[in-house]
């Protein structure tokens, strides 16, 4: 088990968690909000945000609420942190919405949870009168984020905290001395997939303050930090590491305008730390790389990298200087990217690791509260996802003769359970409390872990060979003008044929090559498969390709739905 790189605070649940940094950082700011006014923002305090969450709360133990379940469902944004804390550290059961599920699944789910109020952002506004007017569920309560005051049996999100200031200040102390037991479910959330299959996760207050106690040990944040929330917050990874961890430290968050404004929001904002899934890292890289290619100056970036890294073997760092124009292009204060939710291409990880930034890889399921294992500064292997958290036990089940098997985890931030469904949680924790992740791993003799692939996904030959297509995609993504890439198994005979189904970036295919046709871009890029080829065994040759620049079907979360695709290859 590893050690602590850093010193933290302990935490028996969230309540306690926002009451000990609440006084610490008190006047601190925790938001930067923009206004109606282009160009001005404001800040709300930590005590601000703390009494936000006790007016709301207050109010919503006085509606008769307590013990029940409320949703919240909306972008990222500061009213859903209030809701999530208020229902969280006092009135019941939180069950975050995934904001990009169609009104069918949003009405599922609300359905399977048993919900009985629900916070939401006017975008939802249509599909909450339809379900108000079928009458086919429990809710009680709507509650909009965006109505100023109480219209129509719906309410006002700034009314209600307004309520609950008086009913606080005239001595309700209902939500303020509320009691937590940490072992019970306070949180349900839904894995991705279609509502049928989707299961629901049951999450404790001690799984998730034990996540991040974790990070606080391993990943160094502090009150001058400021985050740059972009992944959606329904997703325990942003919940977790990108929101409850920054106020835990009296950091600041700041709330992504959408992905083509993230160069922008960096520097206006000052952002310091931004946690993301692969593909967005890769997409800064990219640009980044293509930028530095035009202007000439490639080679002389890599010079620096050769100077700046030989001198860091003596002690002495110079890359913030050396590289001080890609510091300023990306933002100035930038200084760690967190990535998770796939593999990261090690020569982009290593890359801007060259350029002085902190570039760590981390991993975790939403049954996992969410954080398994990560790197830092202390424990960083380039390929790996570093070691287990301190803890968290991790050990390979059934491994093959390469070492390589189940990654298996035991610890404080595993679930209680898949909620009312016994039979999946008899299947992902065994009878010795071992969670099975379903993903394919190895540990070196240090203790890095280093994912394969992912079990179900694993294509098996008819020689036995196993093919992970994680690692062809890594390959085929490196190919200039490729966006992304799905590699499967097509069925032939009694064995499988490995095919790829590539996207491509319809201008930089242009630029690069000047064809426009789909039939020569096939031909280019079937060229460049086969240099692949040459450099893999024959067993993991990719035999056969489509291509296309339409973008593959995804999580909200950016992870490829791959027995969706399989229906469009197939």
């Amino acid at each position: 088990m590893r050690e602590p790189v850093h010193k933290f605070e302990k935490y028996t649940d969230l309540k306690d968690m926002l009451k000990k940094s609440g006084e610490r950082f008190a006047n601190r700011p925790a938001y930067m909000l923009l206004t109606d006014n282009e160009g001005e923002y404001k800040e709300i305090t930590h005590k601000e945000f703390r009494d936000d969450i006790n007016f709301l709360g207050t109010k919503l133990i006085e509606m008769g609420l307590k013990g029940k379940r409320i949703a919240v469902i909306s972008d990222n944004r500061y009213e859903w942190g209030v809701s999530y804390l208020a229902v969280v550290t006092g009135t019941g059961i939180v069950v975050p919405l995934d904001k990009a599920l169609p009104d069918n699944e949003i009405e599922s789910l609300i359905i399977r949870s048993e919900v009985e109020a629900i916070f939401y952002s006017n975008k939802y506004d249509d599909v909450m009168k339809k379900i108000k007017n079928k009458g086919n569920t429990k809710l009680k309560y709507y509650i909009s984020m965006d109505l100023k005051q109480n219209e129509n049996d719906i309410y006002s999100f700034l009314e209600l905290v307004a309520d609950g200031k008086k009913l606080l200040e005239n001595g309700n102390n209902d939500f303020i001395n509320a009691e937590i037991n940490p072992n019970e479910m306070q949180i349900m959330l839904f894995t991705s997939g279609t509502t049928s299959k989707s299961k629901a996760v049951a999450l404790s207050h001690k799984n998730i303050v034990s996540n991040l106690m974790d990070i606080s040990a391993t990943i160094k944040l502090d009150e001058n930090d400021v985050m740059l929330s972009f992944l959606p917050l329904h997703h325990t990874f942003e919940s977790t590491v990108g929101f409850l961890y920054p106020i835990s430290t009296g950091g600041k968050i700041a709330f992504c305008t959408g992905i083509r404004h993230i160069a922008e929001n960096i520097k206006e904002y000052k952002i310091t730390a931004m946690i993301s899934v692969p593909a967005l890292f890769e997409g800064i890289y990219k640009q980044l790389k293509k930028t530095i290619q035009k202007q000439g100056k490639w080679e002389k970036v890599q010079f620096g990298i050769k100077i700046s890294n030989a001198l860091r073997k003596i002690g002495i760092d110079l890359r913030k200087k050396i590289f001080h124009e890609i510091h300023e292009k990306l933002g100035e204060d930038l200084r760690l990217f967190v990535a998770g939710g796939a593999a990261l291409d090690p020569e982009i990880e290593k890359t801007f690791i060259d350029l002085g930034f902190c570039m760590y890889q981390g991993y975790g399921l939403t049954e996992t509260s969410p954080v398994i294992a990560a790197e830092d500064d202390k424990y960083t292997r380039l390929g790996s996802i570093g070691k287990a958290f301190p803890s968290v036990d991790a050990k390979i089940f059934e491994p093959n003769k390469e070492g390589i098997g189940e990654l298996i985890v035991k610890g404080p931030n595993v679930m209680l359970g898949y909620y009312n469904n016994e039979e999946a949680t008899k299947e992902a924790i065994d009878e010795n409390g071992w969670f099975h992740t379903g993903d394919l791993a190895k540990i070196d003799k240090d203790g890095y872990i280093y994912i394969t692939g992912r079990k179900k996904y694993v294509i098996v030959l008819q020689n036995g060979k196993n093919i992970y297509p994680e690692e062809l995609e890594t390959l085929v993504n490196k190919i200039e003008g490729i966006k992304e890439s799905f590699v499967y198994g097509r069925p032939e005979g009694n064995d499988f044929k490995i095919c790829a189904k590539i996207v491509y970036d319809k201008d930089i295919i242009k630029e690069i090559y000047n064809v426009t046709e789909e039939k020569d871009i096939k031909e280019i890029i079937w060229n460049e498969v086969k240099k692949i080829n040459k450099q893999i065994p024959a067993y993991k040759y990719i035999r056969d390709i489509i291509v296309t620049d339409k973008e593959l079907i995804k999580t909200t979360t950016q992870k490829i739905k791959r027995f969706e695709e399989m229906k469009t290859v197939l």
